[in-house]
């Protein structure tokens, strides 16, 4: 099976299973969301096989929670917990200043909450996702369903004084119906091509009404892992202000594959 994984998938990979050796014994964790963290979540089930590493879970969705169940990783609730050591989490994009845009998972709302109630943020991500200025993902901004196409047309309205190349917004869609939330709410992606002032988007669009939450997640963020196909990680940590290079060994065992079809 290791042998069938993509460069991308393998970089993904050694940048989840780098980043849970900061996990200590006894942490309350917070759990991210998508491919990357996927494999974040079954490195961690390893240690907790191996090691008898003892740690509990927050997740930030429901298949988050389903695939922790499923591996044995503890799991709890934020409200059981109150406050988390540390979030382990991907990006859609990061910049020089670890500024991210998330929420290519829908997730976006539990992500920011979970990661904002952490001691610290710890992003795991492929090379592709370094970015020198974000927008070419499209940013995700959940919504109230009630009156959304007047949200949107708000958000397009707001856009135009804003530092942004392009105001295409989107609502997102699973067929031919709209995408729901685990907060029940719709996703409306904004297309914006280039963000000039990431702080100024995000503090002003969750001043229209309808607007919940956007992907912008800005001074969250301490650590990003990067991952590459060769097994190279680089740790970059923005508040010592530095950068080290490690290679982490593409091992997998059978009991991270264990599960996977």
């Amino acid at each position: 099976m290791p042998a069938e994984l993509s460069p991308i998938d393998k970089a993904k990979f050694v940048a989840a299973k780098r980043a849970t050796e900061f996990v200590e014994d006894g942490m309350k964790l917070g759990l991210g969301t998508g491919s990357t963290s996927a494999w974040m979540v079954r490195c961690l089930a390893e240690r907790i096989r191996e090691e008898g590493l003892r740690v509990t879970g927050v997740p930030t969705s429901t298949r988050t929670a389903e695939l922790a169940a499923s591996l044995g990783v503890p799991i709890s609730t934020l409200d059981e917990v109150k406050w988390l050591d540390l979030t382990i989490d991907g990006a859609d994009e990061f910049d020089p200043h670890l500024a991210l845009i998330k929420g290519g998972g829908a997730a976006l709302l539990q992500e920011k909450i979970v990661a904002t109630a952490s001691d610290q943020m710890i992003v795991i991500a492929d090379a592709a996702k370094e970015v020198t200025q974000l927008g070419a993902f499209p940013l995700p901004v959940e919504v109230i369903p009630f009156g959304w196409q007047t949200t949107k047309a708000l958000i397009e309205e707001t856009l135009v004084s804003l530092d942004v190349m392009n105001r295409d917004c989107t609502l997102r869609m699973n067929g031919d119906r709209p995408l729901v939330t685990d907060e029940a709410n719709f996703i409306i992606d904004l297309h914006l091509k280039r963000i000039g002032n990431p702080r100024q988007l995000a503090l002003v669009l969750n001043q229209i009404p309808g607007v919940v939450e956007n992907g912008l997640f800005i001074d969250i963020c301490d650590i990003v892992v990067i991952g590459h196909g060769d097994g190279r990680v680089t740790v970059r940590d923005i508040n010592q202000g530095t950068e080290g290079e490690d290679f982490v060994e593409f091992a997998p065992t059978d009991n991270i594959f264990a599960d996977m079809e």
